[in-house]
């Protein structure tokens, strides 16, 4: 007994003086720059509300409520975290005594062949019963196991931003396709307005062909317009449902219609994230999960050098054993065993050495995934804020454009009608005022939409509590 208790002293001792081997892990420096290219005031709370509840449209609410539920890439992520999870467990389980049992009754039949000169009528059978405790555990000198549980809490967190991210685009996703099912459904609307006048037109004119007052040119020119907004129909009826249908495959659900709330003459704007130059950019979900990798890829580096020293075990064994079993619990049945043990490589042909190298080019890889990643989304969120400003501006200046092009038409009709002008002019403003229409709704959509881009580009609070306020977790 003092031998055993000298060689778990001797144990405790080096479990208090073990090191990790393996590089210390230096956090990458703030990604976010000291200002971007377009200006933005100090308002930081805004990025953490449910922005799209700004747009006032319930029907937008449940599409993203749905998607956040439902959506089949959201599962498969939450299915990955939980798959991390349990590797986290199982990495934090490796540094823990394992304890085990066994159980055993065996019976022999001895031969006469191989014992020939044995007496007859002795039993040639004999029995033995064991019941028994093992236990197990590696003395973690040099890390293995800690930098081992690291890496996998690493990719465990990674996993969770990777959820995140997706919820992100998702979210974003889907609102900037409700948006532009909106612009679409007022875009067919205004052809369908468009062709029944010119329909009322090119009926009118052709009385007045059969009647000698117009010539067939005029008439040509007029059907020429009508085919030409009609041709605009379907296409728009396409790209409604196609959009449908993709969005649908979003909400997790086969391609269908998809409900809608408000016109996109009514949509509000969200009000926009505060404190963009200073603080957003650290809460993308991507930078965050390519930082936790990197963490992961450097604790890697760790286990792997671990390989190169000894691994110390202490294992021991507690039972019973009789050759009778209703004696297999009194106290001379009892056996026992402790063994400490120590392993460790001579010669591994380099493969070792090729794991530290494999660690180390995984950890480099990472740094730059990591450089990488920051870098698009300095470069998404300058896109998103140039944008934003940019279309706002277009979007004002076509609503003028479309004001001059209707007092434009009004005028060439009074002329026509006073016997000033051709139809041909009347015509040309019309079609100019019904492309200058459709471009109209186009523009406010996309200024709609880079608002949503600007809370995507930045992510933000409101990432992480979506899924808790819409999903129940």
């Amino acid at each position: 007994m003092r031998s055993i208790a000298r060689l778990l002293l001797m144990l405790g001792s080096l479990l208090l003086t073990a090191c990790a081997v393996g590089p210390a892990y230096q956090a990458p420096a703030d990604p976010s720059p000291v200002a971007f290219r377009i200006p933005h005031p100090e308002a930081s709370e805004t990025a953490d509300l449910l922005w799209w509840q700004s747009f006032n449209d319930p029907a937008l609410d449940r599409l993203i409520e749905l998607a956040v539920s439902n959506n089949l890439d959201v599962q498969i992520a939450a299915a990955r975290i939980d798959e991390f999870a349990a590797r986290v467990g199982l990495a934090r389980s490796a540094g823990l005594p394992q304890v085990g049992y066994g159980v055993g009754a065996t019976r022999n039949w001895l031969s006469r062949e191989i014992a020939p000169g044995s007496t007859p009528g002795i039993d040639r059978t004999s029995d033995a019963f064991e019941a028994a405790l093992n236990l197990s555990w590696e003395l973690d000198l040099w890390g293995r196991i800690r930098q081992s549980r690291v890496a996998a809490q690493g990719e465990f967190e990674a996993s969770i931003e990777q959820r995140n991210a997706l919820v992100l685009s998702l979210v974003s996703n889907v609102a900037q396709s409700y948006i532009q099912l909106l612009s679409l459904d007022a875009q067919l609307k205004v052809a369908r307005n468009r062709v029944n006048a010119r329909q009322e037109t090119l009926d009118l004119f052709m009385l007045q062909l059969e009647e000698g007052v117009l010539s067939e040119l005029e008439v040509a020119q007029v059907r020429s317009e009508f085919e030409r907004t009609r041709a605009a129909i379907p296409a728009l009826e396409r790209e409604i449902a196609t959009l449908e249908n993709a969005l649908s495959v979003l909400l997790g659900r086969p391609p269908g219609v998809i409900e809608r709330g408000r016109t996109l003459q009514t949509l509000n704007a969200p009000s926009l994230p505060g404190g963009l130059p200073s603080d957003l950019l650290v809460q993308r979900p991507d930078i965050r999960a390519a930082e936790r990798q990197l963490v992961s890829a450097n604790a890697r580096i760790g286990v792997a050098m671990a390989e190169r020293f000894p691994r110390i075990s202490l294992t021991g064994l507690l039972g019973q054993a009789s050759d009778d079993l209703s004696n297999l619990t009194s106290s001379s049945a009892n056996f026992g065993q402790v063994n400490a043990g120590l392993i460790g490589p001579i010669f591994a042909g380099g493969a070792i050495n090729a794991q530290i190298e494999a660690a180390k080019a995984s950890e480099q890889a990472a740094a730059l995934n990591y450089e990488a990643v920051v870098l698009t989304a300095l470069r998404e969120a300058e896109d998103a804020l140039v944008i934003r400003a940019t279309t706002f501006e277009e979007a004002e200046a076509q609503q003028r454009r479309l004001t001059a092009l209707e007092d434009y038409l009004k005028f060439a009709e009074m002329r026509y009608d006073n016997g000033y002008s051709s139809y041909l002019a009347v015509l040309d403003a019309e079609r100019t005022l019904f492309d200058a229409e459709l471009l109209t709704l186009q523009v406010r959509a996309a200024a709609l939409a880079s608002v949503i881009g600007i809370y995507k580009a930045f992510g933000g609070g409101w990432v992480t509590e979506v899924q808790s306020s819409l999903s129940g977790e």
